[in-house]
C-alpha cells in the first residue's frame, strides 16, 4: 500500500530503498515522541474523566456519611514515578490495582490527612475535635477504612475512563512504604492527577499515578473532549434516583363521563337533586393521573366494589387534538 509520503514531489513512487528508510525514519520518531512523554495540557479528556472521578468519589462517600464531602482536581501533571513517590513517603498510603484490560497497573494513594479526615467523617464526628497532628504509622481501623476508600475510588476509575477505554481496575494490594509500590521503574514517566477533599473543616490529598505506557494507546482518544455524559452516567446514583421517583405516591382518577354546562346551570344545583349521565355500564372510563389521561377502561365489579379493567393506551397526541378542536 502506498501512502502520500511514499511520493517524490512531481508525484512518482519513490524507489523502494527510500521508501524503506522514510518509513525506518518514521517509526524512530514515534518512538522518540513516546520517550519524551506526554503533554498533559494536550489530553484535555484527561481533565473530565478525573472531574468525573472527583464527581463520583463525593457521590460514593454520600452514601456512606451524613457529613458531605468535596473532591475536586488539583493539578495533573507529568513526571517519574520515583520522583512522585518520593514526596509521599512516610505520609501516605498506596494501593497498587490491576486495569486488567490495558494489562498495567496503577497507583491511588491518600496522604495522611486525608486517611484522619475520612476516619472521622465515616464515624460521625462533627468536626469540633482538633485534627490529628502526630508522625505515627496507620492504625488497623484506618488501613481498612483506606482500603474501602480504594475500592471506591477504582470503582470511580472504571466508570470515569468507560467511554474512553473501558477497563476494570482490581485492588491487589495496599503498602505504606512508598519503596515497595512498584507499578513499573522508578524513573519510567508517568502522569499523576491530584485530588483534593474537603470534609469537617479540614482536608487532604488523593493521588493517581498512570504510567503513560498505558496512556499512549489511547492518546488519540484523550486529545480530543468526547460529547454526551450518557456513557459516563455513575449506574448506582441512577438506580437511586429511578427507586426515589417510582416510590413517589401520586393520584389517579377514574373519569366516567364529562359534561360542559354553564356556570348558571351549577349556581342552581341543590341538595338531593339528580343528575342524568349519558354513560352506561360499557361506556369506557378514562383514567389519568394528575391531569393527565392514561389508559381507557372497563368499568366492572368485584366484592362490592367498582372495579376498572385496563383495555388500551390513550393517544396522547389524538387526546391533544381532539381538545383543540372542542376549543
Amino acid at each position: 500500500m502506498i501512502d502520500f509520503d511514499d511520493l517524490d514531489e512531481d508525484g512518482n513512487i519513490k524507489p523502494a530503498s527510500e521508501r524503506a528508510a522514510a518509513r525506518t525514519g518514521n517509526a524512530i520518531s514515534d518512538k522518540l515522541l513516546d520517550a519524551a512523554g506526554i503533554t498533559v495540557d494536550r489530553l484535555p479528556m484527561l481533565h473530565v474523566i478525573f472531574d468525573r472521578v472527583a464527581t463520583y468519589c463525593a457521590d460514593g462517600l454520600r452514601h456512606m456519611s451524613a457529613s458531605p464531602s468535596y473532591f475536586s482536581v488539583s493539578n495533573i501533571e507529568s513526571g517519574r514515578i520515583g520522583d512522585i513517590l518520593e514526596f509521599y513517603e512516610s505520609n501516605a498510603i498506596a494501593a497498587m490495582f490491576h486495569a486488567t484490560e490495558w494489562d498495567t497497573r496503577i497507583l491511588v494513594g491518600f496522604d495522611r490527612d486525608f486517611i484522619f479526615t475520612m476516619v472521622e467523617v465515616l464515624f460521625g464526628s462533627d468536626g469540633t475535635e482538633p485534627p490529628v497532628d502526630e508522625e505515627r504509622g496507620f492504625s488497623n481501623i484506618e488501613t481498612r477504612v483506606a482500603q474501602t476508600l480504594f475500592e471506591e475510588a477504582g470503582k470511580a476509575l472504571a466508570t470515569a475512563f468507560g467511554p474512553v477505554a473501558r477497563t476494570g481496575f482490581k485492588l491487589e494490594r495496599m503498602e505504606t512504604r512508598m519503596d515497595f509500590a512498584i507499578i513499573g521503574r522508578r524513573n519510567n514517566l508517568s502522569v499523576v492527577a491530584k485530588l483534593l477533599i474537603q470534609a469537617l473543616g479540614r482536608g487532604g490529598e488523593m493521588f493517581v499515578i498512570i504510567p503513560q505506557s498505558a496512556l499512549s494507546p489511547m492518546r488519540q482518544n484523550l486529545a480530543h473532549v468526547l460529547s454526551g455524559d450518557g456513557a459516563g452516567a455513575d449506574p448506582r446514583w441512577t438506580q437511586q434516583m429511578q427507586a426515589e421517583v417510582q416510590r413517589t405516591r401520586v393520584s389517579l382518577e377514574a373519569i366516567l363521563e364529562e359534561r360542559m354546562i354553564t356556570l348558571g346551570d351549577v349556581a342552581q344545583f341543590q341538595v338531593g337533586q339528580v343528575l342524568d349521565l349519558q354513560a352506561g355500564p360499557k361506556t369506557p372510563v378514562r383514567l389519568q393521573c394528575n391531569g393527565q389521561a392514561l389508559f381507557s377502561c372497563a368499568l366492572g365489579q368485584s366484592n362490592g366494589a367498582y372495579t376498572l379493567k385496563i383495555e388500551d393506551e390513550i393517544d396522547q397526541q389524538q387526546e391533544f387534538i381532539d381538545a383543540l378542536h372542542s376549543h
